[in-house]
Order: structure tokens, then sequence, then C-alpha cells
């Protein structure tokens, strides 16, 4: 057992969470690497900040899942990429003996991660997993943790130029299922990036459907 900490946060050591640390550190570039580690210390900073009572390893696989969905490896086409990390974490947990609610619980926090406030409402791991990525991403609870704490967890894993890298990973991990980014915030991102790329509208999407009133 290591005992690697993270701007005083410990990081999981288990046989399970050092798989699933090889396992992301194998699919995804160092840049998501770097990303979704930041995400799991960022949200148990917020975590304790905040006092609530989480389950480490949980909140862990779920941090270090959550975008696995922009890998060459786990990205489909037909769906969010959300559920593609959201459905490997819980196939991971699963083989590893954690099933039931608790998998179920770290396949929320991964599928609901870009989606705003709803998972803040919901089990700790859940609402920490999108405080985090809230954090590392959008700046979002920026001032609830110190500089020192900012500064360590990003001494441990640097985010150089990560505002244009974090997009040009989310544009091309989504630019070939447009149909999927309707509804939620990757359309911003299509729609600043993809050329040609035309937005979904709710409202039309109702005004067009097959009821005649």
């Amino acid at each position: 057992m290591t005992n690697e900490t993270v701007a005083g946060v410990r990081i999981p050591d288990s046989a399970l969470a050092r798989e699933a640390t090889e396992l992301v550190r194998e699919a995804a570039s160092p840049l998501l690497f770097d990303h979704s580690r930041r995400v799991f210390v960022f949200g148990a900073l917020r975590g304790a900040e905040q006092g609530l009572e989480f389950d480490p390893e949980l909140l862990y696989v779920g941090a270090m899942f959550h975008d696995l969905g922009l890998t060459d490896r786990f990205a489909r086409t037909d769906r969010r990429f959300e559920i593609d990390g959201a459905d490997e974490a819980r196939r991971f947990l699963t083989a590893h003996g954690v099933a039931g609610e608790l998998a179920q619980r770290v396949w929320t926090a991964v599928a609901l991660h870009t989606t705003p406030e709803i998972p803040l409402h919901m089990a700790p791991e859940i609402a920490l997993v999108t405080r985090g990525v809230e954090l590392d991403v959008l700046g979002i609870g920026y001032h609830a943790l110190t500089d020192e704490q900012r500064a360590a967890v990003v001494a441990a894993h640097p985010r150089p130029d990560f505002k244009n890298r974090i997009l040009a990973a989310f544009t091309e991990g989504i630019r070939n299922r447009p149909g999927t980014a309707f509804g939620n915030v990757k359309a911003d991102v299509l729609a600043h990036f993809v050329p040609g790329f035309e937005r979904g509208d709710f409202v039309e999407v109702i005004k067009g459907s097959d009821w005649a009133e």
C-alpha cells in the first residue's frame, strides 16, 4: 500500500483502485488522465468542505471513468459519451464484486456529470463527481478551495493550456455523434468548433412531432 496524497487527499490504493488507474492510464490521453485525477481530488476537497460523508473508492472510480467515452477504446457513435463511461464503470465495478446500488451510484455519477444541478441533489459520490468536473472545467467553486490547495493539485497533475485542449478533446469525442448533443451542453462545443453543425431545437421538435396539435 502506498500513501500518495494530493492536497491532503489520500489517493485510493486498493487493488480495485489500482486497476482503475491503469485502465484509464492505458485508454486515455495524459490530458484526460490528469483531468480525471484532478476531478477526484477536487471532488474530495469539496466534499470535505461541505462535511459530506462519501466512499473515496466509489468517488475515485466515478472520477477516473467519467470521460472514458471520449477515448477511442470506449467511444461509440450511437449515444452520449457519458453513457459509454458510465457503462464501463458499472461493468468494471461488477467484475470486482461491487454491484447493485453501489455500482448504479457510480453509473449515475458518470452519466450525469454534464447535467447541471440535478447531480448535486443526489448521493454524495454523484454530487462530488460533478463538483470536481465543474471546478476543473468551468471554474465553478474555484474560490471554495484555497490557493494552496489548487496549486498542490495542479502541481501533481498539471493542466497546460487545459481550456483549449479539453475543448479539442470534447470536439473530437463527439463530432461523429452530433445527434447526442441535443439538449445538453456539448451542443455548445459543436456549434463553436464543427463547421456546418446545426443545433437541435427543442421547440421545433415539439412543433414538428406527429401530434396534430
